[in-house]
């Protein structure tokens, strides 16, 4: 099987037509479902995922559990895009030692990947993060600034168009919304995603269907899924959840996942991996 490509090329950023976005299979539109692609894009079967499995625990325990565990979010978080570094490089690297013989792209990667999860534990610690647009774009600003055009605002909300692209290798092409509206379109499919999820009773259920909404959406033009990832992670720490981090041992099940997000919107598989990630 080619290998997926998660990011987007140089090339990918001109404006050019676009074919009709990926929809989910015809037996996943069950009444709950539709509702669930017009909000959301994609659905999911709620009764397959096992949401209670997340332990519940003070929101400053899950806090202090985060971050005792950063070292090994940053080194999974940046292993999963590639980066070569180990985590005990990783670990020395956040003691303030650089580390010889890396590249410097390398370097501030993983140095905004622990950049923008401690100004994550701050958020939660001091009681102010809420799932938001303005807090996404702020953490987006701070984990993706060597690598994504006009990092912390929306496509389409700077001087650059295009992007949105996924190549899923076998599996096709996946086309996010455009901006060439400046990102007009893409704030009103955010704004309803949101509506949806601050319905959703289950704030493990919540935080797991935010990440699967910001990756699927590709609202900036890199990062999406790292900023996701946070996001989420907001939303489990401030509801007395672990936080939860994607093994890059475990890369293979998480492509799979995200492939039957992107191709079919069928974002239960993915779900259901990343609850099987979660902390013992």
């Amino acid at each position: 099987m080619t290998e997926p490509h998660w990011s987007v090329g140089s090339n990918q950023y001109k404006k050019r037509p676009r074919p009709p976005r990926n929809e989910p299979a015809p037996d996943l539109l069950q009444p709950a479902g539709q509702g669930r692609v017009q909000a959301m894009g994609f659905t999911w079967d709620s009764s397959a995922v096992a949401w209670d499995a997340m332990a519940t625990m003070e929101v400053p325990r899950a806090v202090a559990r985060f971050e005792a565990q950063l070292a090994g979010h940053v080194w999974d978080a940046a292993a999963l895009e590639g980066n070569p570094y180990t985590l005990p490089e990783v670990q020395t690297l956040l003691e303030g030692v650089t580390v010889g013989g890396r590249r410097l792209e390398d370097e501030q990667q993983v140095l905004a990947l622990a950049s923008s999860t401690r100004l994550l534990h701050d958020l939660v610690r001091d009681g102010v993060f809420v799932p938001r647009k303005d807090i996404s774009d702020r953490l987006h600003g701070v984990v993706a600034p060597h690598e994504a055009i006009e990092a912390g605002h929306f496509r389409g909300e700077g001087s650059v168009r295009g992007g949105g692209t996924v190549n899923l290798g076998e599996a096709g092409t996946f086309y996010a919304t455009g901006c060439e509206d400046g990102g007009e379109e893409l704030r009103a499919e955010y704004s309803r995603g949101l509506a949806y999820l601050s319905a959703l009773d289950n704030p493990v259920e919540r935080a797991v269907a935010y990440f699967c909404f910001g990756t699927r959406h590709q609202f900036y033009f890199d990062g999406n899924k790292r900023t996701s990832r946070l996001m989420m992670n907001g939303i489990l720490m401030s509801s007395g959840h672990d936080a939860i981090s994607i093994p890059f041992s475990r890369r293979l099940e998480f492509n799979q996942g995200l492939i039957s997000l992107y191709a079919d919107a069928n974002a239960t598989p993915l779900m259901q991996f990343i609850i099987d990630c979660r902390p013992e």
